[in-house]
């Protein structure tokens, strides 16, 4: 990192901007140009950090997925944009993290209960959900095991 006076590498400040941010962009390879898409997720962080993401049963994404499913990953937070004397003086705070991993399409039922779980939990749900055994089994979950990663912020 070039600027490693802002490189985040403690646990606890990776986790506070994956639980503050609302929004995580996945980029495919297309062979041509990358393919960006940005999704609500979820996540867990064991032994390995793991992002979850519900999408729909078909679509550009997933028939890359199944081409390469190597991707990259951005999520960002912290915006606030800091005014300077001069046009070049001017700046952005922010908080992010940038990475790779592969992704794979959940598939038993109680897996992807708790991958919904996740992304429930994240974005506010409180208590334990549940889903209907119908609308479970026809939902698509990708999960992204995450290879490598980089958190940086400029406050």
């Amino acid at each position: 990192m070039r600027r490693s006076d802002r490189e985040l590498t403690q646990k606890p400040d990776l986790l506070a901007i994956l639980e503050q941010a609302d929004v995580c962009r996945l980029a495919f390879n297309t062979g041509s140009a990358p393919y960006i898409v940005p999704l609500n997720f979820g996540f867990s962080w064991n032994s390995q950090l793991v992002l979850y993401f519900h999408c729909a049963a078909s679509g550009r994404k997933l028939d890359l997925m199944q081409q390469n499913n190597f991707v990259g990953f951005e999520i960002d937070t912290d915006h606030q944009l800091k005014p300077g004397a001069a046009p070049c003086g001017w700046g952005m705070s922010y908080a992010s993290l940038i990475g790779s991993g592969f992704l794979t399409e959940v598939l038993t039922d109680d897996d992807k209960s708790t991958a919904l779980d996740r992304i429930m939990s994240h974005y506010g749900y409180a208590g334990k959900p549940s889903y209907e055994p119908a609308a479970l089994s026809k939902t698509k979950i990708l999960k992204l095991e995450v290879l490598e990663m980089t958190g940086k912020r400029n406050s």
